[in-house]
């Protein structure tokens, strides 16, 4: 439904972003995910027709964004960062208007304002000025006019700023159920929120893509090591020389407030039995034992760092991109 290749937009001397690619799968949730200023935005406004790329070509479900805006933008909802809305009208009258500005016609007008009322909770402030209502409900009413004529592709651009928690589960809730039926591209800084409601995150760097990944096979293709955390009821005070002494570990820290130990092993190497072994026959009392995986924000981290150091991701992208376009 959405396949960017190569697309580059220069501002005079300065590059926004330079040939990034990625592909979105119909029915797929895909986050966007980058640091402020890495191309998130300009990315997005590009594949809403907003403004053409310098190089490049995106398609959204088989239109190209720069020869064919107007059917693209048919197909689209968008959610920019700031709520399109206007303070003086009431949700019902900006629901009538962007409905009319995206051609839906008298009869199936009401129904579709309905059906999206109803689903954005907002039949309490139907008939209230949008200037009295509050951010988290001007957030929610900007939505409803990207979901409204029910489009194959919805860009949202941070759909739950200025939400309360309460409010911050039932966008996800609902942007989950859009799965399947919906192409939908999420930009985020809550890391939380992408591994929440995402099948496969894009991950962007100074306007380059970084990776293209669902985050457990990004966490297992950056990590170096296997982690084991283990809390011991009675552990021996020699309890960490204990675990180096284990082939296949490479170092123990000691434990914090938390109690427990963290082990560091060597990369495909599961070390479990092995530690819950030591500590059942020696009648230490094993309270928990668990892996520890690389978390979206270790990956997050890992490949946004500063260009100086940031790890070679060409191998990141070729597989990825691979795997995007045979999911």
């Amino acid at each position: 439904m959405i396949d960017a290749q190569n697309i580059t937009k220069r501002y005079g001397d300065h590059t926004a972003i330079e040939r990034v690619t990625f592909k979105a799968d119909k029915g797929e949730v895909l986050a966007f995910l980058g640091p402020n200023g890495a191309g998130k935005t300009t990315t997005m406004r590009i594949l809403t027709c907003f403004m053409p790329a310098t190089e490049g070509q995106a398609r959204v479900a088989g239109y190209d964004c720069f020869e064919q805006p107007l059917e693209v933008k048919r197909r689209i909802g968008y959610l920019p960062e700031t709520p399109p809305v206007y303070q003086e009208l009431t949700v019902a009258e900006y629901l009538t208007f962007t409905g009319r500005l995206k051609g839906m016609g008298r009869a199936d007008l009401p129904r579709a304002m309905d059906r999206t009322i109803e689903r954005l909770s907002l039949g309490d402030v139907r008939h209230r000025l949008i200037a009295n209502l509050s951010r988290g409900y001007k957030q929610r009413v900007g939505l409803a006019q990207a979901l409204l004529h029910d489009p194959p592709v919805l860009i949202l651009d941070e759909p739950t700023v200025g939400l309360d928690p309460k409010q911050i589960i039932e966008i996800r809730e609902l942007i989950k159920s859009l799965a399947g039926s919906h192409t939908v591209i999420l930009s985020t800084h809550i890391l939380l929120e992408a591994t929440a409601v995402c099948q496969r995150v894009v991950i962007i760097s100074g306007g380059r893509i970084a990776a293209v990944d669902t985050p457990e096979r990004l966490s297992a293709r950056l990590r170096q090591s296997e982690k084991i955390s283990v809390t011991v009821k009675a552990p021996p005070s020699d309890l960490a020389d204990r675990f180096r002494s284990l082939p296949g570990v490479l170092s123990v820290f000691e434990p914090t407030d938390s109690g427990a130990f963290l082990l560091e092993c060597e990369l495909g190497r599961d070390l479990r039995d092995d530690v819950a072994r030591l500590i059942v026959t020696q009648g230490w009392g094993l309270l928990e034992l668990k892996a520890v995986s690389m978390t979206l924000e270790d990956v997050f981290l890992r490949l946004t760092q500063h260009e100086e150091g940031m790890p070679d991701t060409g191998a990141v992208e070729a597989g990825s991109g691979q795997e995007a376009s045979t999911a």
